[in-house]
């Protein structure tokens, strides 16, 4: 056997225990009894040791050392630089490091659901340490240029810094702040009472979410919904992929636009080349491009006029008392309401941004060591403040909604801005090379969108990097500007400002 078939051979067996580990995970957020949390820890640190200890083997390298001196095509190439880039990371951490990561960031998403639960902070705070020194020693050993968060940054979103993002967020707040000011002072305000303060069936709403996943489509057959405390995808495969959503009796939004969101990342992971299956290549090239897919399927489709054309009257004919007398322009303008809110996920598109923003700025201290985690609360509380005009009334809607940091992922809420700019410009790309794009939506017709999704985009995996694949798509590199022009234009007609 020769060293390229060895190396697929041989990673082939990581990610099959990745996706084991992956599929754990999902049950601990779903369905595993709370009891559960002290062995599932120990499974899934087991299963970590494992991949780490093949990817970091001798054998590893040597396969590295000697494909990375041959000619390989460009498929293969892609999955030697992957794997090497891995290696190269990996083999700077210690085993022992990885298994305590593993075992307290299990650990920690029950204790987390608790003190969310509870609205104690206090009691989240201690492992909340510990998975931070985990990360610190993480970059200390890994390395970095400049800030310790740089090494965080890289595992979510290649080539990414501090000083970028930095200057990007800068930039976008120096845009924005007209725009939440100008909506601020217009005197049109949608009326959006009646999305949270009627009832509306839990069983009806989650009906549509399915209805919406079919229409997109999200294959059943290789995949499915269920709930939990906070909204996430997992895929093990592109045969194999979960959705999960959460749904409030009293909030007709939170299910379907949870229900958007993960699809968008479900289909992503669904349209993956199979050919890429069992590979580094599989899943998507980076969280930034990832999240552009989520983002793109709940804003620039879901808060769409042309998606509620055609959905409007199947959702008003589940719910036909609580909508009764509304129309779809006013569930249109409601649902596109901007108003500074508690919870990100639910924010609107134009102070999204500003709860990413806050989230970087603490994380970045937390891993500089310029914020102790006993001050989260009271900074996080000061810039909602600053950023929003609004202050937490409890932790619970502040510093203990994201799941994140239970999972230890430090680096990744950066992410999320990257792929609102990236779904823009993706879209209006796909409204110049789609026949009608938006004439379709408006008919119900979502697989034209889904299938130019599939080809540009999902089929690629992990071939192309990130800068790449925007180049390829759309010709150019990452660029604010349409999605600010984007902003101006859709809030400029519902609010009567230019």
């Amino acid at each position: 056997m020769d060293a390229l078939a060895q190396l697929k051979e041989l990673t082939a067996e990581i990610i099959d225990l990745r996706a084991a580990q992956g599929l754990l995970g999902w049950d601990l957020e779903t369905y595993m009894p709370p009891e559960g949390a002290e062995t599932r820890a120990h499974q899934r640190s087991t299963l970590a040791k494992l991949s780490h200890q093949m990817l970091t083997s001798e054998t590893m390298g040597n396969l590295l050392k000697t494909l990375r001196k041959q000619k390989l095509d460009r498929i293969d190439q892609a999955l030697v630089r992957e794997v090497a880039k891995e290696y190269d990371r990996e083999t700077k951490i210690p085993v022992k490091l990885v298994q305590e990561m593993t075992e307290v960031t299990a650990k920690a998403h029950p204790i987390w659901v608790s003190a969310r639960k509870d609205n104690k902070f206090s009691n989240f705070a201690p492992v909340l340490e510990k998975i931070i020194d985990l990360n610190r020693q993480t970059t200390k050993v890994i390395g970095y240029q400049d800030s310790p968060y740089n090494a965080l940054l890289d595992l979510y979103e290649p080539t990414l810094t501090v000083k970028q993002t930095d200057t990007l967020f800068s930039a976008l707040k120096k845009d924005l702040v007209p725009l939440v000011k100008a909506i601020q002072e217009s005197p049109k305000k949608p009326d959006a009472g009646f999305l949270r303060n009627k009832t509306y069936p839990e069983d009806k709403q989650w009906e549509f979410t399915i209805t919406v996943l079919e229409a997109m489509g999200f294959d059943f057959a290789r995949g499915r919904q269920d709930k939990a405390a906070h909204p996430f995808t997992m895929g093990m495969s592109s045969r194999d992929v979960r959705l999960t959503t959460r749904v409030f009796k009293t909030d007709i939004v939170s299910a379907l636009f949870s229900s958007l969101h993960e699809g968008g990342h479900g289909l992503y992971e669904q349209g993956v080349d199979p050919a890429l299956a069992r590979t580094f290549l599989d899943g998507g090239v980076s969280l930034g491009i990832h999240e552009s897919q989520s983002r793109l399927w709940e804003n620039l489709v879901g808060r769409s006029k042309a998606f509620w054309t055609y959905f409007y009257p199947k959702l008003k004919k589940l719910f036909p008392k609580p909508l009764d007398g509304i129309t779809m322009q006013q569930f249109y303008k409601a649902i596109n309401t901007v108003e500074p809110s508690f919870i990100r996920v639910e924010a609107d598109e134009v102070t999204y941004n500003l709860h990413i923003m806050l989230r970087y700025e603490i994380e970045k201290a937390l891993i500089e060591g310029d914020l102790k985690v006993k001050d989260i609360p009271a900074v996080w509380n000061k810039n909602m403040k600053s950023y929003l005009g609004i202050t937490p009334p409890s932790d619970t809607l502040g510093c203990l909604q994201d799941v994140h940091w239970s999972h230890g992922s430090f680096g990744y809420f950066p992410t999320y801005t990257l792929g609102n700019l990236h779904s823009v410009q993706f879209f209006n790309t796909a409204k110049k090379q789609v026949k009608s794009l938006e004439d379709q939506i408006a008919k119900g017709k979502l697989l034209p969108l889904k299938n130019w999704l599939n080809q540009e985009i999902h089929h690629h995996g992990h071939v192309e990097l990130p800068d790449e694949l925007s180049r390829r798509v759309t010709g150019e590199p990452l660029n604010s500007r349409y999605f600010v022009e984007y902003l101006w234009a859709k809030y400029g007609e519902i609010y009567g400002i230019k």
